[in-house]
């Protein structure tokens, strides 16, 4: 075989198995699964829900389960009206408590001077908290300087 017709098959299989990829669902780079750590009590059941629904929404979770909780809201600098029962730490972004998986990945692409992202307490309807009639609840963002501004309501 000619250099040329190498150099055609080469180029041409690379083409179909990259069109043929796309249809078959290999996932791209864009598609990448994110990484989280989570730091929770060993005893917390909702925590394990919410993590749940994070690997549900393609999140790889490491968990930590911490006897210690305050001393890692304090390590990175969860704001004391955003405590909740669990702190996450994804792309160096720190989530506190209940945050729906969609708003994650919207604060990882539009963080701005955002250090964090967080849903005070456990409202009932957040991810992890399904029991109940659901009620509305606000997400926050924060940074160190410290500032706690409204970033979506749900």
């Amino acid at each position: 075989m000619s250099r040329r017709i190498v150099i055609s098959v080469v180029v041409g299989s690379a083409l179909v198995a990259g069109v043929v990829g796309g249809f078959i669902g290999v996932p791209s780079a864009a598609a990448a699964t994110r990484t989280m750590t989570v730091y929770k009590s060993p005893q917390c059941g909702c925590c394990t829900a919410w993590i749940e629904h994070l690997q549900r929404n393609g999140f790889d979770v490491e968990v930590r389960n911490e006897a210690r909780m305050a001393v890692v809201k304090r390590q990175y600098g969860v704001p004391s009206e955003l405590i909740s029962c669990h702190t996450g730490i994804v792309d160096g972004l720190v989530v506190e408590g209940h945050v729906p998986a969609d708003l994650i990945d919207q604060m990882l692409t539009d963080r701005g001077d955002a250090q964090g992202i967080g849903v005070p307490g456990m409202p009932i309807g957040s991810p992890g908290m399904e029991q109940g009639t659901p009620q509305p609840y606000t997400v926050y963002a924060f940074s160190d300087s410290p500032a706690v501004w409204e970033y979506a309501t749900r």
